[in-house]
């Protein structure tokens, strides 16, 4: 089977505009979380997210013009900047590359939820109803995916992933296949959300999703803590360039870790509750170790999906235990969701990029915001509270699952 690297990272979360600007704000343990003042949020019970401080699309002028910003939903701008940089890390010169060989897959849960709110509000307060010409493709969830192909003439297999949260880490594992089978040499793949908008947070605030805690906002996504009530939303986006090994080999790429492992699963159980039991997730992990050739013995990190949900974090931990044993008291487990919040369709790339930023730093970053024990957690287990850890990370495993029970799990290599 064709091995499959990574060779390039880009990013734009709550955290920073930039790989680096990310890095080091996961190590610092900053929380991204801020009252949101876009909307109105008069009607809701929770009224902060982790947004991106002070975005504005003209800042970004290498990833697309001012007309483009007119004509286009800020998920796909996020998008857009990601893949620029990701392109820009990576070293391909795109001149002298076959663009036939070069595919992409970026995800998004919700797509272009801001630019639908907006137009459907305005049809119905107009005085001449109608629609604009780029609402449709300003709002399907695969636009980013065609974007980026016609800014840098990518012809390769192209098309979006939509999967709740596990959007982008099976984007990621769709990337690796497509080159596994041949169809491509390199995949742009990530993910892309912009779900801060009076649906998304009406929407989730409905489901019982969504942490209500408005009097301490910034420390409101706490993982692992007794006291959490639910998830922070968070918006953003990360690309990663996804080459085959030999491919990278030739043209002297930097690799950052190997895609060695793939796990992908379904609790088949209920459309927004996990499995109590952990066994669907814990089956994703199993067969990510099958498929590279390892033992728990060999993992150092753990990126949880940990959102910060009462339900969620108990049965990923008992995953963990069902699969790891006793070596689960030896691996660093961690929830970046602490910090970023939770970006959805794109919460397997940003979370990708801090298993990346574990293995080439030696860093663990930290789950912050914690404070009270919950007596149904086990916390002899490392789950990194509160600082980061240094430690050599040769292999990391970073779970994402999503409603409808779907389970995703993404094991890393460093070569």
């Amino acid at each position: 089977m064709k091995r499959v690297v990574i060779t390039g990272i880009g990013t734009i979360n709550p955290l920073g505009n930039n790989v680096e600007e990310y890095f080091r704000n996961l190590d610092a343990g900053v929380s991204g979380a801020s009252m949101v003042t876009r909307f109105d949020t008069t009607h809701f019970k929770t009224k902060f997210a982790c947004q991106i401080p002070g975005y504005d699309p003209a800042g970004f002028p290498l990833a697309f013009d001012k007309k483009e910003a007119r004509r286009t939903d800020p998920f796909t701008q996020y998008a857009m900047i990601a893949a620029t940089e990701a392109f820009a890390d990576s070293g391909i010169d795109l001149s002298s590359t076959d663009l036939k060989r070069i595919g992409v897959v970026v995800g998004s849960g919700v797509g272009g939820i801001n630019t639908y709110t907006e137009e459907v509000k305005e049809f119905f307060e107009s005085d001449k109803p109608r629609f604009s010409p780029f609402l449709v493709p300003k709002f399907i969830t695969n636009i980013a995916s065609g974007h980026i192909a016609i800014k840098f003439g990518l012809r390769g297999p192209n098309f979006g992933v939509s999967s709740a949260c596990a959007t982008s880490a099976h984007a990621i594992m769709t990337a690796a296949s497509q080159i596994q089978l041949g169809r491509a040499d390199i995949m742009v793949s990530g993910g892309t959300e912009a779900p801060i908008s009076i649906p998304g947070i009406g929407g989730f605030n409905s489901a019982h999703a969504l942490s209500t805690n408005n009097e301490e906002y910034r420390t409101a996504s706490r993982p692992f803590d007794a006291t959490r009530d639910g998830f922070v939303m968070g918006e953003g986006a990360a690309v990663l360039i996804v080459e085959e090994y030999e491919h990278a080999l030739r043209r002297g790429a930097k690799i950052y870790a190997e895609i060695a492992g793939i796990g992908m699963t379904c609790d088949a159980w209920h459309i927004t509750a996990p499995r109590e039991d952990g066994e669907s997730a814990a089956d994703a992990m199993v067969n990510a170790l099958r498929e590279a050739g390892l033992t728990p013995a060999d993992v150092d990190y753990i990126n949880a999906h940990g959102t910060s949900t009462p339900l969620g974090d108990l049965a990923e931990l008992r995953a963990i235990k069902t699969v790891f044993g006793d070596q689960a008291y030896k691996v660093n487990i961690s929830s970046t969701k602490s910090m970023t919040g939770h970006m959805m369709g794109a919460a397997g790339a940003v979370e990708a990029l801090a298993c990346i930023h574990a293995m080439r730093d030696g860093v663990i970053p930290p789950t912050i915001n914690f404070k009270v024990e919950d007596e149904r957690i086990d916390y002899r287990l490392n789950l990194t509270l509160n600082e980061k850890q240094e430690r050599r990370v040769r292999v990391a495993i970073s779970n994402n699952f999503g409603f409808g029970g779907q389970n995703a799990c993404l094991l890393f290599r460093a070569l």
